[in-house]
C-alpha cells in the first residue's frame, strides 16, 4: 500500500461560507466546526488520508480559516524523516487570479500552481464537511486497476434524500453512463440503479455521488486548464462532460456517511455517535480519528444519571442527569441541571477560582452551564456562560429565527459561540 503515497495528492475542498450551518460558521470555517465532542471536521477526511498511507494533503479554505490554521498547525506533524504534511492553501488574489474561489473546481484550479514541483500520478479530492470512515488505497487500486481517467465515489441512497444529490447510472461494469446534479422528483424513477440486495431492501435505490473523486493528474491540468478553463464547480460542469468523453468509474461504498450540510444532519450526526453501536466507530483502531493532543485531565462525574452520553475529556459534570448527549472538551454543568438530547461543545479554557469568585459576586454567570438548568434538543457552541435556572427546550413549536444570544432551525435552539445566557432565561 505504501505506493499509494507517493503516487498521491490528496485536497480536502474547505466548503463556502457554510451559511446553512449558521450560527457554528459565524466565526469560523465549516471544517473548523467542533464535531463529537473533541473534534474538528476537518479530522475526518484527514484521519482517512492518513489511515489510508496517504500523507500529502492539502486543505484550501478562505472564510474565517484563522481557527482552521490554528488547528491544523497545532495538531499534524510528520516525523522529520516523513515526506507527510497537512497544508493550508487558503484563497489568495495573485495577478492571475484577482478574485477569490468561485466553486469546488475553481479553487482546486487555483491551487495547482503549489503542486507543481511535487511528483504524483493521481489527485484525491474530498470534501471537508462528511463524516465517514473510508480507505482511499482501495479506491485508488480499483481506479489504476479500470484504466478510468476518473473515479467518483458513489453511495446508495433513497427516494428521500435523492433530490440533493448527484446521481448517476453505471453499468455492469461500474463505468457511468449518465450523471444528473440534483435531480426533481418527476424524473427519479429513470435514475433507480441495482445498488445490491441489501441496499434495496432499505429502499436505496439510486447512486449518489459522495464529491470524493480520483483524477489521473493529466486529466485534471486538462479539464482545469484547457478544456474547461472557465468551469468552477465539479459536479455541475467537470463531471457531467467527463462522462461524455472519458472512462468514468462508480467506487460504490456501502458504509456509513452523511454530508454535514446543515444544522440539522449535523445535531443528528453527533447525537447518533450516542447509540449503543454507533454506525461511525470513534473506537475502531483501525480507523483512528486523530485531533489535537490537549494533555486535559480527565472527566470528573459527580451524582449524575447519565445515560448514552459521550463525555469528553477536561469536563466536570456535577448535573442531575445527561441523557443521549455529546459533552465537548473542559465542559462544566452545575447540579441539578438536566441535559437531554444536547450536543454541548464544551470550552477552550478553565477560568480560575479569583475569575469564578468575582462573576459569582456579582451575580454573573460563569463558564459553562449552572445550576438547575433544563437543556434540550438543544446545541451550545464553545465557550458559552449560561446562567442558573436556565430552561432551553427545542422543538418543532419553534419558528425559524436570529437572536442576538441564539438561533432556532428546524427546532433546534443553537446558543452562539461565546454567549452570555442570564439567570433565569427561558427560551
Amino acid at each position: 500500500m505504501a505506493v499509494f503515497a507517493k503516487e498521491t495528492v490528496s485536497i480536502i475542498l474547505g466548503g463556502g461560507a457554510g451559511s446553512r450551518l449558521y450560527p457554528l460558521t459565524a466565526s469560523r470555517s465549516k471544517p473548523a466546526v467542533p464535531i463529537a465532542g473533541k473534534y474538528r471536521l476537518v479530522d475526518i477526511p484527514i484521519s482517512n488520508c492518513i489511515n489510508s498511507n496517504l500523507n500529502r494533503i492539502f486543505v484550501l479554505t478562505q472564510f474565517n480559516s484563522a481557527s482552521l490554521n490554528q488547528h491544523i498547525k497545532n495538531t499534524y506533524h510528520f516525523s522529520a524523516f516523513s515526506t507527510g504534511f497537512v497544508d493550508i492553501l487558503a484563497a489568495e488574489q495573485t495577478p492571475d487570479n484577482p478574485g477569490w474561489f468561485q466553486g469546488t473546481a475553481d479553487a482546486v484550479r487555483q491551487s495547482l500552481r503549489h503542486l507543481a514541483k511535487m511528483e504524483f500520478d493521481y489527485v484525491l479530492i474530498l470534501s471537508g464537511d462528511q463524516l465517514y470512515q473510508m480507505d482511499f488505497s482501495k479506491m485508488i487500486e480499483a481506479h489504476k486497476k479500470s484504466g478510468a481517467a476518473l473515479t467518483i465515489a458513489t453511495i446508495p441512497v433513497g427516494e428521500r434524500e435523492a433530490p440533493e444529490f448527484g446521481i448517476l447510472k453505471a453499468n455492469n461494469e461500474n463505468v457511468i453512463t449518465s450523471f444528473v446534479e440534483k435531480p426533481k422528483k418527476d424524473v427519479l424513477a429513470d435514475w433507480v440503479s441495482d445498488t445490491g440486495a441489501a441496499m434495496k431492501a432499505e429502499g436505496k435505490n439510486y447512486l449518489a455521488s459522495m464529491g470524493i473523486y480520483v483524477f489521473n493528474k493529466e486529466i485534471l491540468y486538462q479539464f482545469l486548464n484547457e478544456v474547461h478553463a472557465s468551469a468552477t464547480d465539479f459536479g455541475k460542469e467537470i463531471i457531467p462532460d467527463s462522462i461524455a468523453h472519458y472512462k468514468v468509474l462508480s467506487y460504490q461504498y456501502d458504509g456509513y456517511w452523511t454530508d454535514i450540510g446543515n444544522i440539522y444532519s449535523f445535531f443528528e450526526a453527533n447525537l447518533a455517535l450516542t447509540h449503543d453501536v454507533p454506525q461511525f466507530n470513534l473506537f475502531d483502531s483501525a480507523q483512528t480519528v486523530y485531533t489535537r493532543s490537549r494533555m486535559l485531565p480527565p472527566a470528573k462525574v459527580s451524582g449524575t444519571i447519565i445515560n448514552k452520553a459521550i463525555i469528553a475529556e477536561g469536563s466536570i459534570i456535577m448535573a442531575k442527569e445527561v441523557a443521549n448527549s455529546v459533552i465537548g472538551i473542559r465542559s462544566r454543568i452545575g447540579k441539578d441541571s438536566v441535559i437531554k438530547n444536547c450536543y454541548i461543545m464544551g470550552c477552550d479554557y478553565y477560568e480560575t477560582m479569583d475569575q469564578i469568585n468575582k462573576k459569582n459576586k456579582k451575580g454573573e454567570p460563569i463558564l459553562g452551564i449552572g445550576e438547575r438548568c433544563l437543556i434540550e434538543d438543544a446545541i451550545v457552541d464553545k465557550n458559552c456562560s449560561i446562567g442558573n435556572d436556565v430552561h432551553i427546550k427545542g422543538g418543532a413549536h419553534h419558528e425559524k429565527i436570529d437572536h442576538p444570544l441564539y438561533t432556532i432551525k428546524d427546532g433546534i435552539v443553537v446558543i452562539k459561540k461565546g454567549a452570555f445566557i442570564p439567570n433565569g432565561f427561558i427560551i
